[in-house]
């Protein structure tokens, strides 16, 4: 997952910290606290997209499938058995018997009204329903869904947290809408900041931006109880500081603890696991942006990419806690065991930009003041800085906040950005979903700035198809070619795929990483 911009950000302010009731404790028996710098969006399932989203929802709302420990092959959740035809464009669920957290029964009606809106709202996660015609109820507990195309993803999509069954009835009544009017009449995402309408182990309790998300344990949830009455997440930005509240006991797990970080922690009663992630980091061009005027060829691009130093960044970044990753689609998914990382390539980078006469080009990178995975975006764009200014090129570093980088993003303000994404679900499709050149697609818009003939790449959309439409070797196949393209497009340029710290309180049990939902809170206990 990754940030997307969109409208109606302000609404999170809605959620004052009058709602928020007095700090928890860790080692409380019936508490768990969790650090982390929070990049909520939204708290709507339908609009809501970021790391700390991914495992917000997977706690308040169920998905049909999801992923199990291995982190590729699909369990059932809400469904407990799945039907999928020949040609992977009919898909039918059926569900166990569960129940909202208002006591009602879950029924197909739910599950049909939770995808069409999440289609409907335009939202940041709504390419997760692209391609979905219909959606029946074959009986009340029987959904059957149809595509208008083969998609041998469908079934992983709806693994990813954002397509947690919601409760219709409740979330209509607080202006929820799931028909084709919903982009506009929907008016519930304020509502969704305050309350929830899931069917997971948890629900809401309360949330102020940038300081603690709350949720309590779901008495009528109808699967095992979790082992805490209460969830808090509190905003703890640097990693020193997430590992120093972990050591003196202020919190029990820390979500981003660097590996650099994680052995300088001597504390007897912590646990750090160091361990290979799907996230990457990325830097991205926008050749549309305003005074590039066609500077940013594919050439160009390509020369910028190859002035990287790729082994450098990897130890600049992350202490060499990390792998490279050739294309934007991340290490050990499917077709990428033939990619070949980039190298860096210092004389090419010189000759390119002196035979397109751009020898002295000069570039801004616009991208959010946070640290992700450990990353310090601030000290990996200085290393881009570096790296560009042996071959000429000067770069203006211009840290924002998230908000301000969310509005500005996709309006061409500046040609270079650098952002994050982790797996919503298992499956390379995802990726081209986001990351491809093919007319419509999120990056496109953003990299073009309404001039999408800069960028748009006619060969990805067949092989798009082909993927889809097949599995297996067949799939690996097309989707390495897709990840060629999308190399020779040099819109996304990878930088590392970090490591993942888990670090914890020694008395905590069952953490582990989920390529689909992050942190599965539900697994944990304290022993």
């Amino acid at each position: 997952m990754t940030y997307h911009p969109r409208k109606g950000l302000a609404a999170l302010m809605l959620a004052g910290s009058a709602l928020i009731a007095p700090p928890a404790l860790a080692q409380d028996s019936d508490t768990l606290v969790i650090a982390r710098s929070m990049d909520v969006n939204s708290l709507d399932p339908s609009r809501a997209f970021c790391d700390t989203c991914q495992f917000y929802l997977t706690a308040v709302y169920e998905t049909l499938v999801t992923l199990a420990p291995d982190n590729q092959s699909l369990v059932p959740n809400l469904a407990e058995s799945w039907e999928v035809n020949e040609d992977f464009t009919e898909f039918t669920f059926k569900l166990k018997d569960a129940t909202f957290a208002d006591g009602s029964p879950v029924e197909a009606s739910d599950v049909i009204w939770t995808f069409n809106r999440l289609k409907n709202v335009k939202g940041s996660p709504s390419f997760l329903m692209d391609g979905l015609t219909s959606a029946e109820a074959v009986d009340a507990k029987t959904v059957r869904f149809t595509v208008d195309a083969p998609n041998s993803e469908f079934l992983n999509k709806v693994s990813a947290p954002y397509t947690g069954i919601i409760n219709a009835e409740v979330a209509e009544a607080n202006g929820a809408v799931s028909d084709d009017t919903a982009a506009e009449a929907d008016k519930a995402e304020s509502w969704f900041l305050a309350n929830s309408a899931g069917s997971g182990p948890f629900q809401l309790a309360s949330y102020s931006p940038e300081a603690e998300l709350r949720l309590s344990r779901n008495d009528s949830y109808h699967g095992e109880a979790p082992a805490f009455a209460e969830v808090v997440v509190t905003q703890i930005q640097d990693a020193v500081s997430q590992a120093q509240a972990l050591e003196t006991g202020q919190v029990d797990i820390a979500m981003q603890i660097d590996p650099d970080t994680a052995q300088s922690i001597r504390s007897p009663e912590v646990t750090t696991e160091v361990i290979p992630s799907y996230n990457f980091v990325y830097i991205g061009f926008i050749p549309g942006a305003k005074g590039m005027d066609g500077k940013l060829t594919a050439e160009v691009r390509d020369a910028l990419a190859s002035a990287i130093d790729y082994d450098g960044m990897l130890d600049f970044t992350v202490g060499g806690n990390g792998e490279k990753q050739a294309a934007p689609i991340p290490n050990g998914f499917p077709g990428t065991a033939g990619l070949t990382p980039r190298s860096q390539d210092v004389e090419k980078a010189k000759q390119v930009l002196a035979d397109a006469g751009l020898s002295d080009l000069k570039l801004v990178a616009g991208y959010p003041n946070d640290n992700i995975y450990g990353v310090d975006f601030n000290i990996m764009m200085q290393k881009v800085q570096q790296d560009f200014a042996a071959i000429g090129v000067e770069l203006e570093l211009k840290p924002l906040t998230w908000a301000v980088w969310r509005d500005e993003l996709g309006t061409g303000e500046w040609p270079v950005t650098a952002i994050y994404y982790a797996p919503d679900y298992y499956g390379s499709g995802q990726y081209v979903a986001y990351f491809g050149m093919i007319e419509g697609f999120p990056w496109v818009g953003r990299a073009g700035v309404g001039n999408d003939e800069l960028v748009v790449n006619p060969a990805e959309s067949d092989l798009y198809a082909q993927a889809l439409a097949s599995a297996g070797d067949e799939a690996d196949a097309a989707y390495q070619k897709l990840g060629e393209e999308m190399m020779k497009d040099a819109i996304i340029i990878p930088l590392v795929s970090p490591n993942l710290v888990l670090a914890y309180r020694n008395d905590i049990e069952g953490v582990r990483y989920s390529a689909c939902c992050n942190l599965p809170l539900a697994e944990i206990s304290r022993n």
